[in-house]
Order: structure tokens, then sequence, then C-alpha cells
């Protein structure tokens, strides 16, 4: 079983995948990751280190449901709230699950600030 710290760095490396374009940066003093330039709660994930798990905050699949679609009932049922994924474990199956569904909401919010980098000009 993987030990906290383990699940945080898996997590992180998930994470990381998606530098560049991303960049570090904090919402509400946790370390986050976001698009360049982009504030408040425009970033596209969190993560918070707890005593028995390692939280995601993933606000922006309020903005990209349908990333949802293809997670498991597994993965689901770490979802607490309407943005957050809470592991206190993490099993290859979820791990997987978990990463294809950053890579769905990393398309989608690429693509919205693609799309308005285009309408500046």
């Amino acid at each position: 079983m993987k030990s906290l710290d383990d699940i945080e760095s898996t997590l992180w490396a998930m994470l990381s995948k998606f530098r560049p374009p991303l960049v570090d940066s904090t919402i509400y003093g946790m370390p986050s990751l976001t698009w360049p330039g982009v504030t408040g709660h425009g970033y596209f994930a969190a993560v918070k280190r707890a005593a028995k798990h390692v939280s995601v905050f993933l606000i922006i699949v309020e903005a990209y449901p349908d990333a949802l679609e293809h997670a498991s009932p597994d993965l689901l049922k770490r979802r607490t709230g309407k943005a957050t994924f809470r592991f206190s474990t993490l099993d290859p199956a979820i791990e997987a699950d978990f990463e294809a569904l950053l890579g769905r909401l990393f398309e989608a919010y690429r693509a919205d600030h693609l799309a308005d980098l285009g309408s500046d000009g």
C-alpha cells in the first residue's frame, strides 16, 4: 500500500505532465497549477495534504462536467463535494482512471484558454 507521501508524489507527477503550459501558483495557500496569467478560481488543480488523505481540488470539473462521463464508479466515490477528489489509497486502476480524467479536463481547459488568446487579436 502506498504511503501518503507516495500518493502525493504520484498525484503531482500526474499533474506535472501539464507543465508547460501550466505554471505553479497557489490558491488559499495550497500549491496549484494554472494557465499563465489566470488568477482566482481559474486554476487547473490544487493539492492539499491532510492527516489521512491527499485531496486534489478540480474546480474546473464544474466547467467541464462531461469529463466525468468516462470516470469509473470507484473514482467517483472519491469525489467529495463538487470539486474535490480525496485519496487515502491509490491503486493502479484508480491512478489510471484519475490520470485519464485529468487529461480530459486539461484538453478542455487548454482549448478554452487558447480560444481566449485567439479572441484577443
